[in-house]
């Protein structure tokens, strides 16, 4: 998808420029008080599952549904609150139409409700080396075997195959 993203870090990027790593992502927001903190303690979950040796190929991605509010310093604070803020995890946003758009692919609805609550589905995806999804979990606080074990098969096929 064309559009272009910020980092917690203010650096820009296009989706593409993430290819080479598995992909691990779920739309969220900084603000939330409901279901937000629990997908973080899922991405969290899924993160300490990975062995270490596939660190490297492995991104963790949120990305805000809230762009407005999910300033790059916003973001940053929340990745250091919540102890991601490694190299593994990246928090991005974009304006609200390519935002709209990603969601879109992920088949993720999302609803301002309120001016500082949403309504949005749960799902975390996750996304072979060449940014092709392959795999999505739905839920929230449910066992992650699959998206683990789907994480686990792509990143090591693409440690051995490079």
């Amino acid at each position: 998808l064309p559009g272009l993203w910020t980092d917690q870090d203010s650096n820009s990027y296009e989706l593409n420029e993430l290819r080479g790593k598995v992909l691990v992502m779920v739309m969220i927001y900084t603000s939330c008080k409901a279901a937000c903190p629990r997908l973080v303690a899922d991405m969290r979950r899924i993160e300490e599952q990975v062995p270490e040796e596939f660190g490297d190929e492995v991104q963790y991605i949120m990305v805000s549904i809230d762009p407005e509010t999910d300033t790059p310093s916003r973001m940053k604070v929340f990745a250091a609150e919540n102890e991601m803020d490694g190299d593994q995890w990246l928090f991005l946003r974009s304006d609200e139409e390519t935002t709209r758009e990603f969601a879109s692919v992920l088949a993720v609805n999302y609803k301002k409700i309120s001016p500082i609550d949403f309504s949005h589905s749960n799902i975390i995806s996750v996304f072979d080396r060449e940014g092709e999804m392959v795999f999505q979990q739905k839920g929230l606080d449910v066992a992650h075997t699959k998206t683990v074990q789907t994480i686990k098969n792509l990143a090591s096929s693409s440690s051995t195959d490079m």
